[in-house]
């Protein structure tokens, strides 16, 4: 609880304070300027910006006192880390908070999997709030783990660091009015709905705003962009790993549109958090690329504090959170010193905190798969002309294409001399022996089969390979593993990480996943995977029947833009 009566005589001047940070270089976000002065702080909280003393004090001289950065959306499972190995990762780099959306882990384990993220990131020194997931499954074309509808979810809309609804991915069913849809909606109509609307338009886009839908991540182009600003929504920018968005949409960041404008990185994974970092990043990138310095430490800041309504954090004021970051410069953005509630809990880069061990058997050996026989992974050909997956570089959206392929005993079969492979996604959450196959075109594998769990969002198995038993290989060694990543090739499993957590997560840290993540990338790359391709990135989101244009899932290939399963042979 703020101790009201200690800061209101902290702020007078009545009484010395816990602490002040003296002679800095102090952002205002609601001027947008930087003043010299001293940061009183009491309790955990800010007293008073001013002229101040305390029993500890800090000389800042020369030095820049900005407030701690906040990821407004942000998926934890994506750093295949768990949330206290993610917290010694981003809170080093200035991430102070963070509005997490758990759909992935959710998709696997459902409301256990919801509430092992907000057990396992209670009090860490990153405030973690979270938005509920809305899509657990994301389509009907797909088996997940869990189905998740209001009633699972009332259980958690009390809970003081839920916010609200996560992102609304099927704006389908929302302006058909879907009643599954609509209960979530109206569950909480005092709180934040968090939106994913790509490409929508018009009186479309109106009708998903209408529905109390206030802001959306999956903007491309500036067209959208403004499109939503005029409608009231918010708009985040966004630069993750797999899709980077803020460079694009800068242009409409000015002084009218910017309090509505917010920094997130939605999915950032182990080698980006490890070389570029990560809200910092995007603060980096931002102000390198000519945007106003004030409106760049506003969106990582006060914007996203104001749009989840948390009234005490994204500034250095009296009355707020003592979160806040001390730069040697503005340059380089990364901090020297990170404060948490006016403790230093990160230094130089270095987390000054550890792990700890959180009840995890609700998400452990989440892995039921039923091996198929070689049968199951047959693609029936009744023509010599088929639809297959075309890769797009560096982009998670795939291409239609329809091209003659080649026929064994009746089915399609990869040919890795012309670039064509197969995939298959396997049911792994219920034994129903499920196997959806396809054809993909683009990624360059030679040989072997690339293996992997984390495939949203269902998080079904997704093996991709150029011939069958090295595919049903693959998916043997992920079984033994009990989810993870493997690569294997001619009969011989070349390397593989568990991934124990749901499939999703690792016990290990950030650099020791990334450095088992770099093994087995180069292991791909050797086996012919194009550099354009991040193979384990590519094939998480070869199963995604949200995201255009063709995507496979355990019941079979999906057409997007008809949002229906279709055959992969053509008549």
């Amino acid at each position: 609880m703020k101790a009201v009566e200690a800061l209101i005589a902290v702020a007078r001047g009545q009484t010395k304070a816990d602490l002040v940070l003296k002679h800095a270089q102090v952002f205002n976000v609601f001027t947008g300027k930087f003043h010299r002065s001293d940061v009183a702080v009491c309790g955990g909280y800010i007293a008073g910006v001013g002229d101040y003393t305390g029993y500890e004090e800090i000389n800042l001289e020369r030095k820049y006192l900005t407030p701690g950065f906040i990821d407004g959306h942000v998926h934890i499972e994506s750093s295949m880390v768990s949330p206290v190995e993610f917290a010694r990762v981003v809170v080093p780099c200035g991430t102070t908070t963070a509005v997490i959306d758990p759909h992935e882990v959710a998709n696997v384990a459902g409301a256990a999997g919801i509430r092992y993220m907000l057990d396992a990131s209670e009090g860490l020194p990153l405030t973690v709030f979270m938005m509920l997931p809305s899509c657990v499954p994301a389509s009907t074309m797909e088996n997940s783990g869990a189905r998740l509808l209001a009633e699972d979810l009332t259980q958690f809309i009390e809970h003081p660091r839920v916010l609200g609804l996560g992102e609304l991915m099927d704006y389908g069913g929302v302006l058909k009015g879907d009643s599954i849809i609509l209960d979530k909606l109206k569950l909480m109509p005092a709180k934040r709905v968090d939106g994913h609307a790509p490409g929508l338009a018009g009186k479309e886009l109106a009708a998903y705003a209408a529905a109390g839908i206030k802001s959306d991540h999956e903007c491309v182009t500036p067209a959208e962009a403004r499109e939503r600003l005029a409608l009231g929504m918010y708009v985040m920018l966004r630069e993750g790993s797999a899709t980077r968005n803020l460079l694009d949409l800068l242009p409409v960041v000015d002084q009218y549109t910017t309090r509505h404008c917010l920094f997130v990185t939605d999915d950032r994974h182990p080698a980006d958090l490890i070389s570029l970092g990560h809200i910092n990043h995007m603060v980096r990138l931002a102000v390198k690329a000519g945007c106003d310095l004030a409106h760049v430490l506003q969106m990582a800041t006060i914007n996203t504090a104001e749009y989840f309504q948390l009234k005490e954090l994204g500034a250095i004021a009296p009355g707020y959170r003592a979160d806040m970051l001390v730069f040697d410069d503005l340059s380089t953005w990364r901090p020297a010193t990170v404060f948490k509630n006016g403790r230093v809990v990160a230094r130089e880069g270095s987390p000054l905190f550890g792990g700890r061990k959180t009840a995890e058997q609700a998400i452990r050996d989440s892995l039921r798969l039923n091996m198929p026989s070689r049968e199951k992974l047959k693609i029936p050909a009744h023509s010599e002309k088929a639809l297959v997956i075309g890769l797009v570089p560096h982009q998670i959206i795939t291409e239609r294409l329809e091209i003659q392929a080649p026929i064994q005993d009746g089915g399609y079969i990869a040919d890795p001399a012309v670039d064509l492979l197969k995939l298959a996604v396997f049911e792994r959450h219920h034994h129903t022996g499920n196997v959806g196959s396809a054809l993909v075109k683009g990624l360059g594998l030679r040989s072997g089969a690339i293996a992997s769990t984390v495939a949203h969002d269902s998080h079904n198995l997704i093996v991709i390979g150029a011939d069958d038993d090295d595919i049903l290989l693959a998916a043997r060694e992920i079984r033994r593993i009990q989810g993870g990543i493997a690569v294997v090739n001619q009969g011989r499993v070349l390397h593989s990480l568990p991934l124990p957590l749901a499939g999703l997560m690792s016990e290990q840290d950030v650099f020791t996943v990334e450095k088992e993540l770099s093994l087995l990338r180069q292991l791909a790359r050797d086996l012919g995977v194009k550099p354009e391709y991040d193979p384990f990135m590519t094939l998480a989101f070869l199963s995604l029947p949200v995201i255009p244009a063709l995507k496979l899932t355990d019941l079979g290939l999906v057409d997007v833009a008809e949002f229906s399963l279709t055959p992969v042979s053509r008549n």
